[in-house]
């Protein structure tokens, strides 16, 4: 599929899982496949789609909506009332299943129904998310061929891969539930230990609702199967152990947005770039940037503990701090900590802002795309995780790559402002792990040159 200068007559549906750390890669690939000269349209749920073009009419910089004439947006409903917790994962996948496989044929048959032999509109190709691998049962009934695309670390869905030899072996019961508190999971050399408590369906204290999202798991991997191409957003150098396990695994990132391409399309909030200009005024290496994702909720007791560690480093800051991150708040900003060396806005750039020099450190909730994007710009990490993968991710930096630290939590579970300080001080300190992240940068960046192995 990466042939320069493919017909247009190739149109590909890709179908990300409704989150935003989902949305952004899958664009970035569709963006990749356009470049190309493939035809793609883009299928967000309605919900998504209405805020991905509220975000876009908010920008002004007057660029094609989504920077490419060959990517068109779709959509289609999720099953949820517009008031829906959407956050709510246990909620999300099971109206997923119940509503979405039927809309995806009805869709997928009016395409090729109106396309009337016009192969530039008939869908000749499906790319869905590994989270939604039952979109490969309909293409599959369907006669369409696809491929599945796998957003986050290789090692969470090699793992997945493995929940039957979980089962046998008395870790987990055939629920997901954990069984044997003592033992961890051990995948290969070179893969850190998985704790069973913080498997991607452990992400919720409601039984049922872990019980629904690991039933989901265990049908989009079993789906995945139907496919033999499975595209990864990783690289060889980056998990070697793991893409090892599984020849099928085809690593082409990590992706990155090309400074060329402009408004990607895929953001659900408006990108702040005053961000750009405050960094420019900054000294190199000078910058903590802090920023927790778009699922990460954190009480004002923790934020405040958080915003005072901020200020006693003494260091400027960015911070991000989206709608609706802080408990029981309807504003965006901490109070009373917005002070001359600090800035908060609410959404960025987050590829150009990793990328500026002015950047010493990132404080990360460890999703994928974040930890991605910070290795390929050579940053050391301040690890917060908050649920599912963000747990693993850690480990791969702190424990395998050694890029950087996580934070204690005192008895009351709070992360002081007293050890954000320390911690700040402690890998900006460390010459080791700073020549760690730009060693790990070279090889990110070599896999994706010219002839590398992505």
């Amino acid at each position: 599929m990466g042939r320069t200068g493919a017909s247009t007559s190739h149109h590909v549906l890709v179908i990300p899982f409704p989150v935003q750390g989902h949305v952004n890669p899958l664009m970035l690939f569709s963006h990749k496949l356009a470049l190309q000269g493939f035809k793609v349209s883009f299928l967000n749920t309605d919900f998504n789609h209405k805020r991905v073009l509220s975000a876009m009419a908010l920008c002004d910089d007057g660029k094609s909506p989504v920077g490419s004439k060959n990517i068109s947006l779709v959509s289609i409903p999720d099953g949820l009332s517009p008031d829906d917790d959407r956050t709510d994962m246990a909620l999300l996948c099971e109206a997923i299943l119940d509503n979405m496989p039927a809309k995806l044929e009805e869709l997928l048959t009016n395409f090729n129904a109106l396309s009337d032999g016009d192969d530039d509109k008939k869908i000749t190709c499906v790319i869905a998310d590994g989270n939604m691998g039952w979109a490969m049962e309909v293409a599959t009934k369907m006669g369409i061929r696809g491929a599945i695309f796998w957003p986050a670390a290789a090692a969470t869905f090699v793992m997945e891969l493995n929940i039957q030899r979980m089962i046998n072996e008395g870790l987990i019961d055939s629920s997901g539930f954990q069984t044997n508190k003592k033992q961890k999971l051990h995948l290969s050399q070179g893969l850190p230990a998985m704790d069973a408590s913080n498997f991607p369906w452990s992400c919720t204290g409601d039984s049922t609702s872990q019980k629904t999202i690991f039933h989901y798991v265990e049908r989009f991997v079993e789906a995945s199967k139907l496919t033999d191409w499975w595209l990864f957003n990783t690289a060889y150098d980056v998990e070697p152990a793991a893409i090892s396990l599984y020849p099928r695994i085809l690593p082409i990132g990590p992706l990155l947005a090309s400074q060329s391409l402009g408004e990607l399309g895929a953001q659900f909030w408006r990108e702040d770039h005053s961000c750009l200009n405050w960094l420019d005024k900054q000294k190199p290496s000078s910058v903590i940037y802090v920023s927790f994702g778009s699922l990460t909720v954190h009480d004002e007791t923790q934020i405040n503990a958080l915003a005072l560690g901020l200020e006693l480093t003494g260091r400027p800051f960015l911070w991000v701090v989206r709608p609706g991150m802080i408990k029981s708040r309807n504003d965006s900003n901490p109070n009373g900590f917005l002070k001359s060396r600090g800035k908060i806005v609410s959404w960025v750039p987050q590829q150009k802002v990793l990328s500026h020099p002015a950047i010493a450190c990132f404080v990360s909730h460890c999703g994928w795309n974040s930890t991605l994007e910070g290795l390929s710009n050579g940053l050391p990490f301040l690890c917060w995780p908050y649920f599912v993968d963000q747990f693993f991710n850690m480990s791969y930096i702190c424990d395998i790559w050694k890029v950087g630290l996580g934070f204690e939590r005192n008895e009351k579970g709070i992360i002081s402002g007293e050890e954000v300080k320390k911690k700040v001080e402690q890998v900006l300190g460390d010459e080791s792990i700073r020549a760690r992240s730009l060693q790990l940068k070279e090889l990110a960046m070599k896999n994706i040159a010219k002839d590398g192995q992505s």
